[in-house]
């Protein structure tokens, strides 16, 4: 009989390796464990060496993430991983090319949060967005909610330079002083264009989300990520990790 929790999730992390921690951090504190056999086991490849995607994306510097990304996916399921995660939101801008390169599912963290969105606020028009300044050049997250009949927002330039500054701050194991006011510039600019939902799309802003205004309707996407993990990991079934349409 199949014991819970076998199926082996796979990590592509270090994106930063801070958030990669929170990650692991809150899969644990989500899973209904009472021994540490109960636990989901998890291979991470907590790798900081991945060329920089906020340098191949915005500044277009003539390197590429991708062979990289693909030889850790690769590493991830000859070690026995059953499904891949990446925490990265930018990262995703390799997913495509990543997936193609392995046999076992990747789950799309940007599929799974958008779907989060539209099932916390029924009939959402749009979401803002705080993140990276390379989702805004990619616009990753718009065909996805396009198809939710959603509509995505950014931070005019000037805020989401302030945010690009919090997410180089945070990276770099600073305190920024001004981080609370910065969320709140940028999401107070999402709100007057009418967004019903703001996205958490940077892992590393997700370690600030204690910062922001507690009215706010958000969607942390690490959060959706770490639920999402345990919900298929605990399961029990390896058919578990490719039911749905997100994972490729």
């Amino acid at each position: 009989m199949s014991q819970p929790h076998d199926l082996i999730v796979g990590i592509i992390g270090g994106m930063g390796p801070e958030a990669t921690i929170d990650l692991m951090a809150r899969i644990i504190e989500l899973t209904p464990a009472t021994e540490d056999s109960d636990h989901i086991h998890m291979l991470v490849d907590n790798n900081p060496k991945v060329p920089s995607r906020i340098d191949a994306i915005v500044n277009r510097a003539p390197i590429d993430p991708t062979p990289t990304l693909i030889a850790m996916a690769q590493g991830l399921e000859r070690q026995g991983a059953d499904y891949l995660v990446m925490p990265c939101n930018t990262a995703h801008a390799y997913h495509e090319a990543i997936a193609a390169e392995i046999s076992i599912p990747f789950l799309n963290l940007l599929e799974l949060t958008a779907r989060a969105a539209v099932q916390k606020v029924p009939g959402l028009c749009k979401v803002g967005l705080l993140g990276s300044s390379a989702l805004g050049l990619t616009k990753i997250y718009e065909p996805i909610f396009a198809n939710l009949g959603v509509e995505v927002c950014y931070p005019d330039p000037a805020q989401q330079q302030d945010i690009m500054h919090l997410i180089k701050t945070i990276k770099a194991k600073k305190t920024a002083s001004d981080a609370g006011l910065i969320l709140a510039k940028a999401t107070n600019q999402l709100l007057a264009k009418d967004v019903g939902v703001i996205i958490i799309a940077c892992t590393e802003l997700s370690l600030v989300t204690d910062l922001l205004q507690q009215h706010l309707v958000t969607v942390d996407a690490a959060d959706v990520l770490a639920r999402e993990v345990v919900r298929r990991s605990t399961r029990g079934s390896a058919s578990s990790a490719s039911e749905d349409l997100s994972i490729r």
